[in-house]
């Protein structure tokens, strides 16, 4: 499998940190990019300030999304993810410790391809990150037009 890349917007340094530990636990070939604020995660998916040289091809193969975000929340990241035509279909998993019932359906109506609370347990944090990077790395089957991404 070639290495994937995955978008992790998350500004909480402890969750960073589980969350990479979880990857390199998991032995898949990925590349792991932070983005610790909405602005910062747009600026890399869409190639402005410090990301502009980032090779125009290269899209996150999957975008690990908090919503309680410094700058911009995760809805309105996501929101702007979805408007653009390059990026429209990459998968967004938002992963957040909320647990409002709003939060939850404006997540899916803005585009979010699943919705997950993170657990508490570590261990449960790290089978949650891990199950998550198998599904949509490995087993989910993307359209031919990301196939490459």
């Amino acid at each position: 499998m070639d290495e994937k890349l995955i978008l992790l917007v998350e500004d909480n340094q402890d969750d960073i940190a589980l969350t990479l530990r979880a990857f390199r636990k998991s032995n898949l070939n990925l590349k792991v990019v932070v983005a610790e604020d909405g602005i910062e995660a747009l600026d890399f998916i869409f190639r402005r300030g410090k990301h502009e040289n980032r090779d125009p091809n290269e899209y996150p193969s999957l975008v690990l999304l908090d919503l309680k975000l410094p700058k911009l929340n995760g809805i309105e990241v996501l929101k702007k993810i979805r408007e653009k035509e390059e990026t429209k279909l990459i998968p967004v998993v938002i992963l957040t410790s909320s647990k409002q019932e709003a939060d939850i359906v404006m997540g899916y109506e803005s585009g979010a391809n699943s919705y997950i609370r993170k657990p508490v347990d570590l261990e449960k944090f790290y089978n949650v990150v891990q199950t998550l990077g198998l599904f949509w790395l490995g087993m989910n089957e993307p359209p031919n037009s990301q196939k490459d991404i």
